[in-house]
């Protein structure tokens, strides 16, 4: 087990700190090829603020290059039960400020703002990891959108989705709509988000969000045996595989036959090149 430490990527570094990471209500540690990020204020179901995206990014950025799986979990009764109410607040989260004293800051300083918080979302697509949500109890809001930013959701039978920010009169906007889409279709992501209903663990699994549901005491060792599953795989071929899997929406027939092409050559002169 290792914290990470930070290094350069995408042009910036974080400071990932133990102390930092316990402000921001996570744990992070590196066992291995391993890393698991557990979201850690159980007395308030996982509330995510501002400080708890910018912490995300951070782990993001330092990410140890040996890590092949990342895994996101939470501590106590939830997962996440969405944003910390606080921030909905004139006073907001204390050091923090509240999305009133964000809005008054303009709409480049906004849109800056919500391109930091989805910072801490996005680097878990990245094709040289595979990230598991472990879920369970209640994944509310932009819980729920930290599950569906992850390649897998393995989920206890104890486990509620929700998208909860029309209701609030906002939109999820930290990444989350793109991969329910693609997951349920459109006609079904428009009756979730736009009901703003509880989905549980049978019709997760049914419409395809949940990948695995089980009880609530084996949710560990259902993802343990994932991530051995997943690093049984070699390394640069998984990689290119989840490449190739990723753009295949965006691409015909014809240019995912060649995508494929390009990226299996590099992977037999990796082979057998010499």
């Amino acid at each position: 087990m290792a914290e990470a430490q930070a290094r350069q990527r995408g042009g910036h570094t974080e400071d990932v700190s133990a102390e930092r990471l316990a402000e921001s209500g996570l744990r992070f540690e590196v066992d291995g090829e391993i890393a698991t990020i557990t979201l850690d204020r159980p007395d308030k179901r996982n509330a995510q603020t501002f400080a708890t995206w910018s912490a995300l990014a951070g782990i993001g950025d330092s990410l140890p290059e040996q890590v092949r799986v990342v895994v996101v979990k939470g501590e106590g009764p939830s997962f996440s039960a969405g944003i910390d109410l606080r921030m909905f607040t004139p006073e907001g989260v204390p050091g923090q400020g509240s999305f009133s004293s964000v809005a008054r800051s303009g709409d480049t300083d906004f849109e800056h703002n919500i391109r930091k918080a989805q910072a801490g979302f996005l680097w878990l697509r990245r094709p040289e990891i595979v990230s598991i949500a472990a879920v369970h109890g209640h994944a509310i809001g932009a819980g729920f959108q930290l599950a569906l930013s992850c390649d897998l959701r393995i989920v206890a039978d104890d486990v509620t989705f929700c998208m909860k920010e029309p209701a609030l009169g906002l939109v999820p906007d930290l990444t989350g709509t793109k991969p329910l889409v693609e997951l349920v279709g459109l006609a079904k992501a428009v009756d979730i988000c736009l009901t703003a209903r509880m989905v549980h663990a049978e019709e997760a699994l049914r419409i395809g969000l949940a990948e695995q549901v089980v009880a609530r005491d084996d949710l560990d060792r259902a993802v343990r045996d994932k991530a051995a599953e997943l690093l049984s795989t070699n390394r640069d071929a998984a990689a290119a595989t989840k490449r190739l899997l990723q753009g295949a929406r965006a691409r015909t027939l014809e240019e995912q036959s060649v995508a494929e092409g390009l990226e299996q050559a590099v992977r037999i002169k990796a082979l057998f090149g010499g």
